[in-house]
């Protein structure tokens, strides 16, 4: 391999900083392609940390986590109950309390954890009470994340609640032109959730991502590319591109946490691609080079950092064309956990 090459998967992954795996390790295969969607597949060794994690999606079904409603819309309270550690995504969405909230930092949840506070924003405006038979006072499952790179970075960089609020109403806009949904009152009302529900809860992002017509459109997606990881067990992330333009990745340390985030992962860039439909042209899928292309350089990034509860230092680098955002676990010695780019 080239020099050239080399530094160019150096850049894309960010792994100068890990010398026991050389960025020539890492190769994209794909792309695999349903409509305007197209994804690549990250093969790594993925030898790094996160391989006994628990989802927040798997804690939350299994009753091993319980989050609870403060009554501060941008903090939340959750408590692992059980021995196991578990790890929650950036733009992981819990439903039910007074209001749908959505995560905007990864954190790692240790076992027995007892109760800690963590940030949120609501992804649904108005509501402030308890919807149908949900319990007001916590949150009953996370199934979804957002999906969209100006609403994650509503979520994730500019962390201002009102902006948050305006990119969850223009997706709701654009899934509706996309799937046929009802638009009323400039909200979007869920056919799935009729009647009282939708009437308590008519702006949820959640509920509009559990309409029947979405989940129609996006299923087919789904259908076409859920099993491309078949048979890969050196896949250790993803990138993925819509109607001819890369849009970001997502890249894990290790090949188990990333099979394991792989539904949501796929759901939430499905949602995006259909929310694109109404808007942009049908064009050719870029190549691999493309998308190192389109990542390249965010190391060199301007730099943040934010120490997260639960064990995590967030790094944030952007430059005028990307942004990244790294997960790392600063006291275990064992580098990054997560990373993910958002091509702007």
């Amino acid at each position: 391999m080239s020099n050239g090459t080399a530094l160019s998967y150096a850049l894309l992954f960010g792994l100068a900083a890990l010398a026991a795996t050389p960025a020539d390790d890492y190769r994209i295969s794909g792309p695999y392609t349903h409509d305007n969607l197209s994804i690549f597949l990250i093969h790594g060794h993925g030898s790094g940390p996160g391989g006994n994690l628990l989802t927040l999606q798997e804690a939350m079904d299994q009753k091993k986590v319980v989050v609870y409603e403060t009554g501060n819309v941008n903090e939340l309270s959750i408590e692992n109950l059980s021995s196991e550690d578990v790890y929650i995504q950036a733009g992981d969405i819990v439903k039910g309390g007074q209001q749908d909230r959505v995560f905007p930092d990864d954190f790692i949840l240790t076992s027995k954890s007892g109760k800690l506070p963590i940030s949120s924003f609501c992804v649904e405006h108005g509501r402030w009470s308890r919807r149908g038979a949900e319990d007001s006072r916590q949150f009953g499952a996370s199934s979804q994340a957002v999906a969209g790179k100006s609403l994650k970075m509503a979520v994730r960089s500019q962390r201002d609640q009102g902006h948050v609020w305006d990119e969850v109403a223009k997706t709701q806009q654009s899934l509706a032109m996309a799937s046929n949904m009802s638009v009323s009152g400039g909200t979007v009302s869920s056919a799935r959730s009729a009647g009282a529900i939708a009437a308590a809860s008519p702006t949820s992002m959640q509920l509009t991502l559990e309409d029947k017509k979405v989940v129609g459109a996006i299923d087919v997606y789904i259908r076409k590319l859920s099993k491309i990881l078949e048979g890969k067990p050196d896949v250790v992330g993803f990138a993925y591109a819509i109607d001819g333009k890369t849009e970001g990745a997502d890249i894990y340390a290790s090949h188990d946490l990333f099979r394991r985030m792989w539904p949501k992962l796929l759901k939430a860039s499905a949602v995006e691609a259909l929310a694109e439909r109404p808007t942009t042209k049908p064009s050719a899928p870029p190549d691999s080079a493309a998308v190192r292309r389109a990542m390249s350089g965010a190391e060199q990034g301007r730099e943040s950092s934010r120490n997260v509860a639960g064990r995590l230092l967030v790094v944030k680098k952007e430059t005028d064309t990307v942004l990244l955002f790294e997960a790392r676990e600063p006291n275990a010695g064992t580098g990054w956990i997560h990373k993910s780019y958002i091509v702007k």
